[in-house]
């Protein structure tokens, strides 16, 4: 286990494990919190014998679970907002992070505010039964600042997103996975194992033509489809170029499994 008691970080095998450990105060996002983020991203990104994250949240203790439950109002309050973000990685050192390899959110419990655009930044998603999504600010006289406006609105819909936004009231995981933003729903408890279960098959996968997928898969939102083409065609050269491109086809010719290397 390595990184500060307040954000943990571990590997298993191909999988980087980044955990949220604030239980006591229900995983809100402090100063402590958003540089640990962006400081487990950085070593997920940088080895290369990880291919894929997971971010899950600790809520032993909670009588009723949260994931995150955003920014510590707390910090606000105290002259601190600005330690929520981190320069490469925006709010929670996470919401406009950059970065080449899949990331899955497991979460068993209420993502809300903040907690949900943390949600919305993670490629995948894994939920429990028992969770539940929203964006609450217009309560409080604030606005989802961390990409939820617009993220959520990609994710479910925008009359789907419209309402969650304005009036603030939460999603269930039931519905959320009918809407598509849940990728599978599990059962109380078990949001990490599932979420491993997928990472595997993730990792089973050509590493470099997963992250090249990826990056094409986002850019969608953003770009035509002359571009999209552009970049495609970009990333199947340097694709077929790789030895892992010779291994796969080698490997389909022997009738064995391939021996992927990420280069």
């Amino acid at each position: 286990m390595a990184m500060s008691d307040i954000v943990q970080y571990e590997v298993q095998g191909r999988i980087g494990i980044i955990t949220l450990n604030r239980p006591e105060a229900r995983n809100a996002v402090n100063g402590d919190v958003a540089a640990g983020v962006e400081a487990a991203v950085d070593q997920l990104e940088a080895d290369p014998e990880v291919w894929v994250g997971i971010l899950r949240a600790n809520t032993e203790g909670q009588e009723r679970p949260v994931f995150c439950a955003g920014a510590d109002l707390k910090a606000i309050n105290s002259g601190n907002a600005g330690g929520l973000n981190t320069k490469k990685g925006g709010f929670a050192g996470f919401a406009y992070r950059e970065r080449t390899k899949p990331i899955i959110v497991a979460v068993d419990g209420l993502a809300t505010a903040g907690g949900c655009e943390i949600v919305l930044a993670a490629d995948l998603v894994v939920a429990t039964t028992r969770s539940s999504f929203g964006l609450a600010e217009v309560k409080r006289n604030l606005i989802a600042g961390a990409g939820g406006l617009f993220r959520l609105p990609r994710a479910i819909g925008r009359s789907a997103a419209m309402e969650l936004i304005l009036t603030g009231e939460p999603l269930s995981a039931q519905r959320a996975y009918e809407l598509g933003l849940v990728n599978r729903l599990v059962e109380p408890g078990t949001a990490l194992d599932a979420a491993l279960a997928l990472a595997g098959q993730i990792t089973a996968a050509a590493p470099l033509a997963v992250w090249a997928s990826r990056k094409v898969v986002l850019a969608s939102a953003d770009h035509d489809d002359e571009t999209l083409k552009q970049m495609t065609n970009e990333a199947f050269a340097g694709i077929m170029a790789s030895e892992d491109t010779k291994e796969g086809l080698t490997a389909f010719i022997e009738k064995r499994p391939p021996n992927w290397q990420g280069r």
